[in-house]
């Protein structure tokens, strides 16, 4: 088989167990939300999806990395999206309300010439070693946008 077939082989698989753990009625309990995309449709859905998992009664946390990270800081308004008319940054702040844990990545601030006092209340700095255990435990379900 061909390494391009074998990769997009794998890769379907890996895009479709979450799906087949759920349809066997299993419930996520845990999410780890990762966000380094720019762009506010793309910032603003993992943000609708994350709410509406917490709603389903999942405990979800949210990275943001790189261009999310600017969701984190409290001088950021973005214009709203439809059809609701909510930013990302009013659907973060929601699921903070939920009980989410929100952390911008390591990185950061130290490269964005931003310091903690620039990020919005409740927001902190994620440690790796952190991350990472989250990521590999088997409760919690990672998705990247």
């Amino acid at each position: 088989m061909k390494a391009g077939k074998l990769t997009a082989l794998l890769l379907g698989a890996s895009l479709m167990a979450p799906l087949a753990a759920q349809a066997d009625g299993q419930q996520v309990e845990k999410a780890l939300v990762l966000v380094n995309s720019g762009s506010l449709q793309t910032q603003g859905m993992a943000m609708v999806l994350g709410n509406a998992m917490q709603q389903q009664g999942t405990q979800v946390d949210v990275l943001l990395c790189d261009k999310a990270g600017d969701l984190a800081l409290s001088e950021t308004a973005n214009e709203p999206l439809k059809p609701r008319d909510v930013t990302p940054e009013q659907l973060l702040m929601k699921l903070q309300k939920g009980g989410a844990n929100v952390n911008v990545c390591a990185l950061y601030l130290p490269n964005g010439g931003h310091d903690k006092a620039a990020l919005r209340e409740g927001v902190g700095v994620a440690t790796p070693p952190a991350i990472a255990k989250q990521m590999t435990s088997e409760e919690t379900r990672v998705f990247s946008f």
